[in-house]
């Protein structure tokens, strides 16, 4: 279990940053563009990497086949970004966080629920 935790953090981290860095990228180059269509664009780029890591270093030893993990992790990630969504919006339209404050407090509490839902369920072994 331990690897696994390992290398859950550093692709879930490493996914988290190229989300985040999309989002300021985002923010910076068209300031017009709503805070919650950033972070979609940065979840759905962040989506790719996440995805390789986990399959191939987080849960490297399952016995699913490829396309139905890739279909599960689906699944887990979207669940994960709504529920990243749904923090982020009211940490930033009812609270008055700053955007990638309030992008990082969402993303660590998606990413209990993804750690859940991909260790028994997309890439079940």
């Amino acid at each position: 279990m331990r690897p696994t935790v390992f290398w859950f953090l550093i692709t879930g981290a490493t996914a988290a940053l190229t989300h985040m860095g999309v989002f300021t990228l985002v923010q910076h180059l068209h300031p017009d563009v709503w805070p919650e269509a950033a972070n979609a664009l940065g979840f759905v780029i962040a989506f790719v990497l996440s995805f390789g890591g986990h399959r191939w270093l987080s849960f490297k030893g399952t016995s699913t086949p490829v396309q139905q993990s890739l279909g599960r992790f689906a699944v887990t990630a979207l669940a994960g970004f709504a529920s990243n969504e749904v923090v982020f919006m009211v940490l930033t339209r009812r609270y008055g966080w700053f955007g990638l404050l309030a992008l990082f407090a969402a993303l660590v509490v998606a990413s209990a629920q993804t750690f859940v839902l991909s260790r028994f369920w997309a890439f079940q072994r």
